[in-house]
């Protein structure tokens, strides 16, 4: 009889002190129930592809245009993986669309790691009360089961998926086993009864969500929710949907009330007082298909001299500054080697593209100079390390979207205009170019 891992799942044909999947000792136990050429019954037999029924019913709107942006609507058994940092917000945010989807139908929001009174307290103080949603605080999955056999609710919310036990025999609560099975089993329960289902899970220290690969595949979406604890902004970030585009993000704001849409995510990250100053730049850069406007600010002073010169970022990757830092000596001659720099991008943004690199560029030079860039003046390019501006991804796009907010000049590569665009366009080809436009050098 083959062995298995009760903590990942590793099946061996002997036993083994150490599982060579975890790394962890003494786990190896005998496999119980089902071996390689067996089946638990006929199954499904295969149809011809014309005598399949169109999937039937209409999506459901989550009543927050912003997450509805993210998901496109909600089909009928939809099932989707809800993952983000611990403290970001998750719970709330799940709160609040269970308390608008119950205007639809009986929604089940269980929790695996507070007590219904905890949940009630969050929801008093959100200002909830949906007769339709119902709460229930249980980790037994058989439990849970039973709970959705006698309620028949439209919407299922299970929170968390590290907190479900699946198997009496699957190793402890949390461990890959049980979130694998777990994901298995409630993933075929809302297939089979048409039932929306949202499944938290955990994020890992790398960004990713907790529990082996399989239980992505076996979701139809997965959105995460990014954000700073310390600060208000939230991104609902789709990284796969199955029936939408995965190109969307939302833009959301936590206050006392819970998570709210911003009003114009455009100009949420620009300070509303855009006066001139120097070692600041705006730059248009992509989220999804919304161009958002971020202004990024730089400070650059003398060394100490006692060791090398500090390189700090906030929102910017430090390892390209320091390429952009390097061709600007180079191209530009301008010395900052022996100086301190500092960038980050106002808002608490991450921004990762290459568009932001004229507009780094830009903040830094003005910096040295003392110089401000004017406050209509918006900056878009990538910079190669021979100093030539290069075209960027929907870059006709992104200048529509600045024309709109009123706007007056970019700076931008050479490459095709929109027609009618009510914005001064200088197009340089090089990064001198484009700080001669800008009276920086």
């Amino acid at each position: 009889m083959p062995y298995r891992c009760r903590e990942c799942g590793y099946q061996s044909p002997k036993w083994l002190g150490r599982c060579p999947g975890c790394g962890k000792w003494e786990t190896f136990e005998e496999a119980a129930g089902l071996t390689p050429g067996t089946s638990t019954g006929p199954g499904d037999p295969p149809r011809p592809l014309a005598e399949i029924p169109a999937l039937a019913g209409e999506r459901l709107a989550t009543g927050l245009p912003e997450v509805d942006r993210v998901l496109g609507g909600l089909l009928p058994g939809t099932v989707v993986l809800f993952g983000g940092e611990p403290g970001v917000g998750k719970s709330t945010l799940l709160l609040q669309l269970a308390a608008r989807l119950a205007q639809h139908g009986k929604v089940l929001y269980v929790s695996g790691e507070e007590a219904v009174a905890q949940v009630k307290l969050r929801a008093d103080r959100l200002g909830i009360s949906a007769p339709a949603l119902y709460l229930q605080s249980e980790q037994d999955l058989l439990a849970i089961v039973r709970a959705v056999e006698g309620l028949d609710p439209a919407v299922l919310v299970v929170d968390s998926l590290q907190t479900v036990l699946a198997r009496p025999e699957g190793g402890e609560i949390g461990s890959l086993v049980q979130v694998r099975e777990a994901a298995a089993q409630l993933a075929r329960l809302a297939k089979g009864l048409g039932m929306v289902t949202f499944l938290v899970s955990h994020i890992t220290k790398g960004g990713e969500f907790a529990g082996p690969k399989t239980v992505e595949h076996l979701v139809d979406a997965a959105v995460q929710l990014e954000g700073v604890r310390e600060g208000d902004l939230r991104l609902l970030r789709c990284l796969k949907n199955r029936f939408g585009s995965t190109a969307e993000v939302a833009v959301l704001q936590m206050g006392a009330g819970g998570l709210t849409e911003v009003p114009n995510p455009s100009l949420f990250f620009v300070s509303q007082d855009r006066a001139p100053k120097p070692g600041a730049a705006i730059v248009p850069v992509l989220e999804g298909s919304r161009t958002l406007l971020v202004e990024i600010q730089a400070l650059i002073a003398p060394g100490s001299g006692f060791g090398p010169p500090q390189r700090r970022t906030a929102g910017l990757d430090l390892n390209r500054i320091s390429v952009l830092l390097a061709v600007i000596e180079k191209h530009l001659g301008v010395h900052v080697r022996a100086m301190d720099v500092y960038l980050a991008v106002a808002g608490g943004l991450d921004v990762r593209e290459p568009a932001a690199d004229l507009g780094a560029c830009a903040a830094i030079l003005g910096s040295v100079r003392g110089r401000a860039i004017p406050s209509d003046t918006v900056l878009l390019g990538e910079v190669g390390l021979s100093g030539e501006i290069r075209p960027v991804r929907r870059g006709p796009e992104r200048l529509q979207e600045v024309a709109k907010l009123g706007f007056g000049r970019a700076v931008a590569p050479p490459g095709p205009l929109p027609k009618r665009l009510s914005l001064e366009v200088v197009q340089a080809k090089t990064l001198h170019e484009a700080m001669e436009a800008l009276e920086l050098t």
